[in-house]
């Protein structure tokens, strides 16, 4: 490792740190409002970008890529099908949170069902954040540092040391961020690292399209097109990790439940200085969305392009940044990385934090705390789940084989089932709190079942779709049997300013119409066969 790949990456990466403690020295943090919501003032760039940041991560970069490798543009569904998600979020969902005041997402549920659905929920968001977020995070992303640095060599140690090494400076830097600095040094760091990301993530594909071009992305372009147009089709086939039939209905539901009701997503919207914001921030990230296959799939298929088939799928990425990036912008890519691996891991630390401390740590053994007292507890918190986290992800090199795919079926444990709750919850005003209670026993027992147990031969997207129809069938059948004694009225609390964003139609309706353009394009009617 040369002394400029490593000076440059600390500036960069002590260039982030200078300005999120600038932008947030004389932020409130002993206030509930400040600590775990940025004090209800993220415009919405910020919104924006730390919403992209704290979604990226190595295992995106790495595992997409893998797929565009190995499979073909199908796995886009994943980033490009986000878009009408988020559009959904902005017109539908953002403006009863807001107007509800809320700081957790469970909030909503004790308001509409009652005490026992919000703990049962923030027991399950808590179970998939501190054992299926915060350890394969620092893994996925100490795996990549150590291997762009060389760590074991530079510093003379076995693989699993310098692993154990990389993961704690990571998880270590992060809770720095997270802890002591709350949301809203989260978010300011998220938005820098987002611009790193953006220009470092484009210039991966650019640069890998100008050497298989021999110095002209256009050219190397038109080689994938020549020799291999079948990676260009996102219309996936039912051999392909993501069928495009799933977008209609798994998938939808899964990017719904990511960006509309996921803890560590939606604290970044309920943190906006007014509904305005917030939309603005969702509808900017939903168009910044289409453009994730360019850096998150296209290297992929560039790789497989230069290399051939040779390569271990999940080595594409990081082979095609050793072949085509200038030396001198190697520390600069690897802060970027360092960037959104610690965006994604203190943005979810910051959230189990806020879910633990609001709605299990103060209901149980401080009701009576004031916001500092909670604050001050958080900070203790949220320092031993980070220990917790750092002495948990090295163990996962000792995982077998299909780790992440067994982290995918967990997240199905509790990803659709508590938004199909949420989803009949805003839809109806009287299904009762036993229906949700019972949706939830019913879906993720069946779930578990079609996992665990049997072979149904159906993807697992398409099982999460029937169990969201059939869970709602089922609440909506005991709520005619026996209702609420009254109706649910969503109560407006004033947090903020609910003047929507005049826009938000029209732009939402571009931002759909732009994925459904994305999708002709990379498919058999445009430049994919």
């Amino acid at each position: 490792m040369g002394v400029l790949t490593f000076v440059s990456f600390l500036f960069f990466t002590g260039l982030v740190a200078f300005i999120s403690y600038r932008f947030t020295r004389k932020e409130n943090l002993e206030t509930a409002d400040g600590y775990f919501l940025g004090g209800r003032s993220l415009s919405a760039w910020v919104i924006a970008g730390s919403l992209m940041l704290t979604n990226l991560s190595t295992e995106q970069l790495i595992g997409l890529n893998a797929q565009g490798y190995e499979f073909n543009m199908s796995v886009m569904g994943w980033e490009v099908g986000s878009a009408l998600a988020l559009v959904i979020v902005a017109l539908y969902l953002l403006p009863r949170y807001l107007k509800g005041g809320i700081t957790t997402i469970p909030d909503f549920l004790e308001e509409r069902y009652d005490f026992g659905t919000k703990q049962i929920v923030t027991i399950l968001f808590l179970f998939g954040y501190v054992f299926n977020l915060l350890p394969p995070i620092l893994y996925s992303g100490a795996v990549a540092i150590s291997a762009i640095f060389d760590v074991p060599e530079l510093l003379g140690v076995s693989r699993t040391t310098a692993l154990w090494i990389t993961v704690w400076s990571i998880g270590i830097i992060g809770s720095i961020y997270a802890i002591f600095g709350g949301l809203k040094a989260v978010a300011v760091s998220d938005t820098i690292n987002g611009i790193g990301l953006l220009i470092g993530g484009l210039l991966i594909p650019t640069l890998g399209l100008a050497v298989l071009g021999d110095g002209s992305p256009i050219e190397g372009f038109s080689k994938i097109m020549e020799h291999t147009p079948e990676k260009l089709n996102a219309i996936g086939s039912d051999t392909d990790p993501v069928p495009f039939s799933t977008m209609f209905t798994g998938m939808l539901l899964v990017n719904l439940f990511y960006w509309g009701t996921a803890q560590h997503i939606m604290q970044r919207a309920l943190a906006a200085k007014n509904l305005k914001e917030g939309q603005k921030g969702i509808i900017i990230a939903a168009f910044l969305k289409l453009l994730g296959p360019i850096f998150l799939i296209l290297p992929g298929i560039i790789a497989f392009n230069l290399f051939g088939s040779k390569l271990n799928p999940m080595d594409a990425y990081s082979e095609l940044v050793n072949y085509v990036l200038p030396k001198p912008l190697v520390g600069f890519f690897a802060a970027v990385l360092f960037g959104a691996i610690l965006s994604s891991f203190n943005s979810a630390l910051n959230s189990t934090v806020t879910l633990f401390v609001l709605n299990i740590y103060k209901p149980y053994f401080k009701p009576n705390a004031s916001d500092k007292m909670l604050v001050q507890h958080s900070k203790v918190i949220g320092i031993i789940l980070a220990l917790f986290a750092m002495t948990v992800a090295p163990l996962i090199e000792k995982a077998p084989q299909g780790f992440f795919q067994y982290l995918q079926i967990v997240n199905g444990f509790y990803n659709v089932p508590i938004f199909t709750i949420i989803f009949i919850g805003y839809v109806t005003k009287r299904v009762p709190a036993i229906a949700a209670k019972i949706s939830l026993l019913v879906f993720i027992s069946i779930y578990a079942a079609t996992q665990l147990v049997w072979d149904t031969g159906i993807h697992f997207l398409h099982i999460l779709a029937i169990l969201f129809v059939l869970c709602s069938a089922l609440m909506l059948l005991i709520g005619r049997i026996k209702p609420r004694e009254t109706e649910f009225v969503l109560q407006e609390k004033q947090a903020v300013e609910l003047t929507p964003w005049k826009l938000v139609y029209p732009m939402g309706i571009a931002a759909t119409i732009a994925m459904i353009i994305v999708y002709t394009i990379f498919s058999g009617v445009g430049i994919g066969a």
